[in-house]
């Protein structure tokens, strides 16, 4: 029978199903109402903020569950024991805060330098276009979003952080030029990230001015001088921007434009579009988290599984290159190397690299440490 493609999507209950993405201004407050909405939502054992090269937000944070990622292969180090330890080590691990967006494009653009070096030792390079060329941007978000791949093959999901600049954006039907508050990082990095985000989001300083006379005079003009100050400022968060002055937006039609920066606003204005979406089907949250429950439980036990599988080959990698060495270490000595062999015959395989069982491995590798 053919098999037939496409089935029908069901929304999940769980905001940490979603990638999301927070833009701010500096020391706004960012990684404060972030930190505040993990540990309401998923409590202390389910996220971690990882922050990267120098940033360090969370020094100023009591409490938050946080760790410092100077490089790049301090961070393939953190992935690597999250995914092989998942289901024992990081059981109710929901999410991983990238803090901040920024310092994870200096990781790996230092990373894929290097790796250029490794691979042309003669051609060295000192920047990515000299390393890359016209490939340095794929080269560097295919190095950022395989870790992320890899952290969302065991059920964590990846929230980032990001800061904001004013750009001055080309309209390109009109050829009208307008300003537009989007992420400080160079485009092409930006626009990798933001096509695959569920929920783009930004903070900023609602600024009520005011106009107040100085009392001083135009030398000129002998009018008297006007000062603009700021009579009133709070601080906000847009999600989606119908002016398109602040760059934000959302793939959940009904989120809330705007709304205060308020962990129990942010949380409601999430989970109300979540849910909003959920019930144009007909089907209630209720129901809905009892189908995401079921899944969930699956997914975890495929993940145990897979776990459990990679760790039996590590062990069988590991033996396999101790037996190895030792057998060339000691190929003229056949009366060392013969009994190996021999073993290796009993159990079915003609060597030691055709060895898949992890208990025959044992028996083997016992045998060298005689």
């Amino acid at each position: 029978m053919a098999r037939k493609f496409g089935k029908k999507n069901h929304v999940k209950v769980d905001p940490f199903n979603y990638s999301l993405m927070m833009l701010g201004e500096p020391k706004i407050g960012k990684t404060t109402l972030l930190y505040e909405v993990a540990e309401k939502l998923v409590g202390e054992d389910g996220y971690i903020f990882a922050e990267l090269f120098r940033e360090h937000g969370a020094d100023a944070i009591e409490g938050i569950v946080a760790e410092n990622i100077p490089t790049w292969d301090n961070w393939v180090e953190f992935v690597d024991d999250i995914v092989e330890n998942k289901t024992e080590d990081y059981p109710n691990l929901r999410v991983v805060f990238i803090d901040t967006y920024d310092q994870y494009i200096s990781l790996a653009i230092s990373r894929a330098i290097e790796l250029w070096n490794r691979k042309n030792p003669n051609k060295r390079a000192e920047t990515l276009n000299q390393a890359w060329g016209f490939d340095s941007g794929k080269k560097v978000t295919d190095l950022m979003f395989e870790q992320v791949d890899r952290l969302e093959s065991v059920g964590v999901k990846v929230w980032w952080i990001g800061h904001v600049k004013t750009k001055e954006i080309n309209d390109i039907y009109n050829d009208e030029t307008y300003q537009v508050l989007t992420s400080d990082q160079q485009q092409n990095y930006f626009n990798a990230l933001k096509k695959n985000i569920h929920f783009l989001c930004l903070a900023y300083f609602d600024r009520e001015m005011q106009k107040k006379k100085t009392g001083k005079k135009n030398i000129v003009t002998k009018e008297e001088k006007i000062k603009t100050t700021i009579k009133d400022e709070t601080r906000k968060i847009k999600f989606r921007d119908d002016s398109f002055v602040v760059d934000s937006g959302s793939r959940f039609s009904n989120i809330k434009e705007t709304i205060n920066l308020d962990v129990d606003e942010f949380i409601e204005a999430i989970t109300n579009a979540i849910k909003t979406e959920i019930n144009k089907n007909g089907v209630t949250v209720e129901e809905r988290k009892k189908e995401n429950d079921k899944e969930e439980a699956e997914n975890l036990k495929r993940i145990a599984e897979a776990e459990a599988n990679a760790k039996i080959e590590k062990q069988l990698d590991e033996l396999k290159s101790k037996i190895v060495e030792y057998i060339a270490e000691n190929k003229t000595n056949m009366a060392v190397v013969k009994p190996i062999l021999e073993k290796c015959n009993e159990y079915g395989y003609k060597n030691p690299m055709q060895i898949a069982d992890l208990e025959t491995m044992k028996v083997i590798a016992a045998m060298i440490e005689e």
